[in-house]
């Protein structure tokens, strides 16, 4: 794998860091999302620090590079984000929906 990508994933990974950090401690981030967070830029140093584990898996994929088997990790991990986050707001929509019926019935009586 490219020293410039090795490098770009352990920038990454510490912007990431600094920037859930931050957020947590302003009380602005559920837990849940730090734990995604922390954990997505925990695999960028491990890949970064052991890229023998990118060689093996793309390997054992199919990939002719390692660094295509990590643009496609990272493109799949934050679709799947973007996924449940898509869900969560149209649940929290829901939500919306049913608490403002609530409060027209209530305010109508």
């Amino acid at each position: 794998m490219n020293i410039a990508l090795r490098i770009f994933l352990v920038i990454g990974a510490v912007i990431v860091f600094a920037m859930v950090i931050r957020k947590i401690r302003k009380s602005e981030m559920q837990a849940s999302d730090s734990v995604f967070w922390l954990l997505f830029a925990g695999a960028f140093v491990v890949i970064a620090l052991i890229p023998q584990i990118a060689f093996v898996v793309s390997d054992w994929l199919g990939f002719d590079s390692p660094s295509n088997f990590v643009f496609l990790f990272v493109i799949a991990i934050l679709f799947i984000k973007a996924f449940t986050l898509s869900a969560d707001v149209a649940r929290l929509r829901q939500k919306v929906v049913a608490l403002t019926q609530e409060i027209a019935l209530r305010e109508k009586r």
